[in-house]
């Protein structure tokens, strides 16, 4: 039987994280005291301690440092350039052709 599955805002993840933290609990009374799977929360808080602030974009949302989203405006250019060079190329070698 397939369930519907859970979504958790990322305010939840961020205190749930903080709460692991905490001295007295450990992650599994963490886990259930919110009703949530070990896993998820080490998961969760693994991806807080590599991502800080861009953990939890949510939705395949990445959050990207500005210097990241220039690389790939950059990255995007360069292949549209590229593109348009080939074509060129392409068009410049048929009508360079001597006609029969």
């Amino acid at each position: 039987m397939a369930g519907t599955r859970r979504r958790y805002t990322e305010e939840f993840k961020r205190e749930a994280v903080a709460l692991s933290y905490s001295p007295g609990k450990t992650v599994k009374e963490v886990a259930d005291d919110l009703g949530i799977n070990r896993g998820m929360l080490t998961r969760w808080r693994s991806e807080l301690e590599r991502l800080d602030e861009r953990a939890f974009a949510g939705h395949g949302v990445q959050r990207l440092t500005p210097e990241e989203e220039e690389n790939l405006r950059l990255k995007r250019e360069l292949a549209i350039v590229t593109e348009e060079r080939d074509i060129l190329k392409k068009a410049v070698a048929i009508f360079s052709k001597k006609p029969k």
